[in-house]
């Protein structure tokens, strides 16, 4: 067995004593995924809403049909405009819908609750959907292409998928060399006759196998479970995950040669991934409505980019030539964070 080999078994050995560690790290995505990809949603449902009717006709009878037969709305009835406001405070109902006729033609109103910002505008577009149906006039043929049924995880997954990695592989491999470092193992390892690549190689390899685990694990879930469209693009998505893995461990190795102890180490993780994956990235939040500012410091992030990728890839299934500018970002950062890691390391020893 070559040294080489040793030192691979050596960190496996390693990873399989810290029994709870490695639960920790297969378990942790598979529950991020089904919670993003079901319990926290962006999609309204059961929306409560009531309907103030000045003149009964047939259009407004229609309408309430309408809303009593969608499974995305609760109607709560008929109330008077004066009690509308006690209502919605009361909490009673999400949304009015006010009908009259002036001139002939009914006329809406709707008053929403706004506290909650999110539901307030998903509902008033459902709200107007259901009231636009059938009426009179040139008819609006609507196509939504890629996610026709507006399922959350569709948005989710690949913001996940950016997320996880980063923790994964920069985080647990900046740890895994610091605690080296603190038992004095590192100093022994980096005196001996094995030059130093071979060491960090050695160290980085488990994590990487132990991502492609990861990689499987989600990828399965998100075709299977979440129901995300299936097709040869899983190639890309793949082989661009790989590239995005690679960056991460390098982007770990650079958080070892900074960081002293595993707290520190711990500590420069969350605040240099956790918080702006979460918030830069367009996990969430699009990174169009920031402000420019905030636009241009996103180009910094790993994720922004491979999240990206990955909603062109998995969700579009376009072919990989849609996200060449982020395949050559990620690929630059990743040779240019190798590189810088590597040198700081052999600085150190």
């Amino acid at each position: 067995m070559s040294i080489f080999q040793s030192l691979i078994k050596k960190e496996v050995l390693h990873l399989l004593r810290d029994f709870r560690t490695v639960t920790v790290v297969l378990v942790m995505p598979v529950v991020l995924l089904l919670l993003f990809g079901f319990a926290i949603s962006t999609e309204v449902n059961n929306v409560k809403v009531v309907a103030v009717v000045e003149q009964h006709t047939d259009e407004t009878k229609q309408i309430i049909d309408r809303f009593r037969s969608n499974s995305y709305f609760t109607f709560e009835g008929i109330v008077p405009y004066r009690e509308v406001e006690s209502v919605l405070r009361k909490g009673r109902a999400d949304a009015a819908v006010v009908f009259r006729t002036e001139d002939g033609r009914l006329k809406h109103q709707i008053v929403v609750d706004a506290s909650n910002t999110n539901m307030a505008q998903t509902s008033t577009a459902y709200i107007e959907n259901v009231i636009s149906q059938g009426t009179a006039g040139v008819p609006i043929v609507t196509d939504t292409l890629y996610n026709p049924q507006l399922k959350s995880a569709y948005n989710f997954v690949p913001g996940i998928m950016g997320m996880i990695f980063i923790l994964i592989c920069a985080m647990m491999t900046s740890v895994s060399i610091v605690s080296e470092k603190e038992a004095g193992t590192m100093n022994l390892l980096l005196v001996s006759p094995v030059r130093p690549r071979t060491i960090i190689l050695g160290k980085l390899v488990p994590y990487f196998l132990l991502s492609c685990i990861i990689l499987t694990l989600v990828l399965v879930l998100s075709y299977t479970v979440l129901g995300l469209p299936f097709s040869f693009s899983v190639i890309n998505v793949i082989w661009v995950t790989i590239l995005y893995v690679v960056l991460a461990l390098a982007l770990g190795l650079l958080i070892s040669t900074i960081a002293s102890t595993q707290v520190s180490a711990l500590l420069v993780s969350g605040v240099m991934f956790m918080i702006p994956v979460v918030l830069l990235s367009g996990m969430i939040f699009p990174v169009e409505n920031m402000p420019l500012a905030l636009q241009w410091l996103s180009c910094i992030i790993p994720a922004r980019w491979y999240i990206s990728a990955m909603r062109v890839l998995m969700i579009q299934q376009l072919p990989v030539g849609y996200v060449l500018t982020e395949v050559l970002v990620l690929s630059g950062m990743t040779l240019a964070v190798l590189a810088l890691a590597i040198k700081k390391f052999n600085a150190k020893k």
